[in-house]
């Protein structure tokens, strides 16, 4: 796969204002802000993922009984030491 594609796209009108105020206010290409913008709100996405997941195995009785399980395990150790 090659490492840049093109895409096209539309945006509304008072978005591409304000991209072109930043691109120039920044001096940063539009294409860099639009990339940095993408990974910035694609990796928030990623981590809202990964709070949901824990809300949900907060709720599950087998994880909560796994997890004690487990940090019992973890304080036995620390009684050895």
């Amino acid at each position: 796969m090659p490492s840049n594609i093109p895409y096209t796209s539309t945006l509304p009108a008072e978005l591409i204002q304000l991209l072109n105020e930043f691109s120039e206010k920044l001096k940063v290409p539009k294409n860099k802000l639009i990339e940095k913008s993408l990974r910035l709100y694609l990796e928030k996405l990623k981590q809202l993922e990964y709070v949901h997941s824990f809300k949900r195995a907060s709720q599950d009785e087998d994880m909560l009984r796994l997890a004690e399980e487990g940090l019992k395990s973890y304080l036995d150790s620390l009684d050895v030491l």
